[in-house]
């Protein structure tokens, strides 16, 4: 099974590293992902990276303070990893936890689904909400 690439995958997005991001997944990739209020798609690798994870999901102003836990797997000839993110941003620090299922043509990501739970403040933040 393919668990190093979704490890690998995990640290590059904990990096907000685009280059290793796109080094990993094949250019044509079958994306789809669900966050708490929102569907979406891509087919390519540029797009994916460029306007969902780093355009939307993270944006510039986002800091990824540590990769907090990392788990891979699979489920029958799938892989999956499962990743929370300590994130920081001008509204606080959040946990970010996303569930990844993915098929590996050579050594890319060529097939990638993603659920995500959202920010989900944690410190002071989680007391006052």
């Amino acid at each position: 099974m393919h668990n190093g690439i979704g490890e690998l995958f995990a640290q590059a997005l904990a990096r907000k590293d685009g280059q290793g991001l796109l080094d990993l997944l094949d250019p044509e990739v079958d994306f789809r992902g669900l966050t708490p209020n929102q569907f979406w798609e891509a087919s390519s690798a540029t797009a994916l990276v460029d306007d969902i994870i780093l355009g939307d999901w993270f944006e510039a102003h986002d800091h990824i303070d540590a990769l907090e836990d990392v788990q891979v797997g699979a489920v029958g000839d799938r892989a999956r990893v499962a990743y929370q993110l300590r994130v920081v941003s001008p509204d606080g620090v959040f946990l970010v936890e996303q569930q990844a299922y993915f098929e590996v043509d050579d050594d890319r990501i060529n097939w990638l689904r993603i659920m995500c739970s959202g920010f989900r403040a944690i410190g002071d933040e989680a007391t006052e909400a």
